[in-house]
């Protein structure tokens, strides 16, 4: 009997200094996990993977459990750090990834500011991303990037500037102006630009299409926040094919208001005069032809007048 509690006494003896060895056996894979961070963050992130694992054999060692916590601790800071390398290499697809496993790893670990640190970096890493795109005309690509920002930053208005730019860039009229009424609502001084230039390009189409009120109402609203003589030029088109010969005359006088020195500006004023002519509004005819002398019109206008 007292043979056999020897023995046993011998064992538990022989477990203990496996168990003190294997700890130190961590310890020497996690400082060399700490000088691999230097040179190679991936190869460290592996030391400290390893040194974990063997840890977790002694748990029964006084120190482990601390040992435990900065191996853990170790790991997704070195995550993090190679995250952060991937994105300054443009490497955003495989930051993205690596964010992913991080946040993984952190929620297993218990490690809520990490996952929190995560979570600030993937809107940056979809930002810079999409800026890439946009930049070499990946429209389609950008606009992705940029939705992913604003699906978790709604309050970002630079993110919906840019979905807002790349949006107008692949034809899909619509969505950019939802984007950048947001971002004019969120303050970015650009968006009122880039709306007045989407409501242009829509006011176009419309009246490309025939639908020539409707693109009045879209060159209006391009108006609304820009002020531009080229959209009054529009106005007034859609007008004249609309019938409404007043009202396209209005539209060319603020052209020329918003515009004086325009390089057709004695063009627009003889369409103002004809048009008028033709309404029978002779005082209005009269003004803008006597605004023609000394232009190519001026012997028309000359000619007109005398008939009025």
């Amino acid at each position: 009997m007292k043979k056999l509690f020897a023995v046993l006494v011998a064992l538990g003896l022989a477990a203990v200094v496996a168990s003190a060895q294997s700890l130190n056996e961590a310890k020497e894979a996690f400082n060399s996990g700490v000088e691999a961070m230097e040179t190679n963050k991936t190869e460290a992130l592996a030391k400290f993977q390893n040194a974990l694992e063997i840890a977790n054999q002694c748990t029964e060692e006084e120190d482990a459990a601390e040992f435990i916590g900065t191996c853990k601790t170790a790991i997704t800071g070195a995550m993090v750090s190679i995250a952060k390398e991937q994105i300054n290499e443009a490497a955003y697809d495989e930051a993205l990834a690596t964010l992913s496993q991080v946040k993984a790893t952190a929620a297993d670990f218990g490690q809520d500011e990490v996952i929190a640190e995560a979570d600030n970096l993937i809107p940056n890493v979809y930002m810079r991303k999409g800026s890439t795109l946009l930049k070499n005309k990946d429209f389609a690509g950008a606009a992705d990037a940029f939705k992913s920002v604003v699906a978790v930053k709604p309050e970002d208005g630079q993110a919906y500037l840019l979905l807002g730019q790349a949006l107008m860039q692949s034809g899909a009229m619509d969505e950019a102006i939802e984007a950048l009424t947001k971002a004019n609502e969120l303050g970015e001084g650009n968006a009122a630009k880039l709306l007045s230039t989407a409501y242009l390009k829509e006011g176009q189409a419309l009246l490309k299409a025939g639908k020539n009120l409707d693109a009045v109402a879209a060159l209006e609203k391009s108006n609304s926040y820009v002020e531009s003589a080229n959209a009054y030029k529009l106005i007034a088109s859609a007008y004249t094919k609309a019938g409404k010969s007043a009202k396209s005359i209005e539209a060319y006088k603020k052209y020329l208001e918003v515009s004086p020195n325009a390089k057709d500006a004695a063009d627009i004023m003889f369409t103002i005069a004809a048009t008028a002519q033709k309404a029978g509004d002779k005082a209005t005819a009269k003004e803008y032809y006597g605004k023609l002398s000394g232009t190519k019109y001026a012997e028309q206008a000359a000619a007109q007048l005398k008939t009025l």
